[in-house]
C-alpha cells in the first residue's frame, strides 16, 4: 500500500476525512536519490518538504567553499522558509545526503489548503514557531561554544548524524576543516578512554 501524507504520524489524527482527501490529492510523497539538489541558491523555493526517510542538508557556497548550516532527518520539516513564504530567491542550497522520501508541499497546495482549512494553517504555524525556537538555540550554541563542544553536543543530541553524514559535511557544519574534526575526535576519544 502506498503511503499518503494524511497517514503520517501526528497528521492522521488531526484531519477530517475531507481534509485528508484534499491533502492526499494536493501533496505528493516522492523519492529523491542521494545527491539530488532540491533547491539552488538564486531559485525561488516553490516547495517545502517533510522528511519521511533520509537526510537533507542546507548549505551555502561561499567562494567555492561549502558551508553546511543544518541537517534534517526523519520527522523534520525541510524548507527555505524565507524564500518559500515570500516567494523570493533563496541564498542557499538544499541537497539530499542520502536517498530520501519526502512529502512535497508546494506553495500552490499550501495556499489552497490554508484557504480552505484555517485550522491546518494554525497547526503549521505552531510547528514553524517551534522550529524557529530550536534554530535560535542552535545559533546561540554555534556562537558561544567551541567546535569541540559543538561536536560533543552532536554526540549527545544527534548521534545518528555521526554515522550517516560524511565527515567533510560534519566538519563544515561544525565550522572546522576535516583535519581539525579528526583532531577533535581524537581528543574526545582520548578523554573518554582515560576515564
Amino acid at each position: 500500500m502506498e503511503l499518503k501524507p494524511s497517514q503520517l504520524p501526528g497528521v492522521s489524527e488531526l484531519l477530517s476525512e475531507e481534509e485528508a482527501r484534499d491533502m492526499d490529492r494536493l501533496v505528493p510523497i516522492r523519492t529523491f536519490k542521494k545527491g539530488t539538489v532540491l533547491l539552488k541558491a538564486g531559485q525561488v523555493a516553490t516547495d517545502s518538504y517533510f522528511l519521511v526517510k533520509g537526510c537533507v542538508h542546507m548549505y551555502y557556497d561561499v567562494d567555492g567553499d561549502l558551508r553546511t548550516t543544518e541537517f534534517y532527518t526523519e520527522g523534520q520539516a525541510v524548507a527555505s522558509l524565507y524564500s518559500f513564504i515570500n516567494q523570493v530567491p533563496a541564498n542557499h542550497y538544499l541537497a539530499c545526503v542520502e536517498d530520501c522520501t519526502l512529502v512535497v508541499w508546494s506553495y500552490a497546495a499550501e495556499r489552497e489548503l490554508f484557504g480552505k482549512y484555517p485550522k491546518l494553517e494554525s497547526g503549521c504555524r505552531v510547528s514553524v514557531e517551534s522550529d524557529f525556537g530550536e534554530h535560535q538555540e542552535k545559533l546561540a550554541a554555534f556562537i558561544t561554544k567551541t567546535p569541540e563542544q559543538r561536536y560533543m553536543d552532536l554526540m549527545e543530541n544527534r548521534p545518528e548524524l555521526l554515522q550517516r553524514v560524511p565527515q567533510y559535511l560534519l566538519a563544515s557544519y561544525l565550522g572546522v576543516t576535516p583535519e581539525s574534526l579528526s583532531r577533535i575526535r581524537k581528543r574526545i576519544f582520548a578523554k573518554e578512554a582515560a576515564g
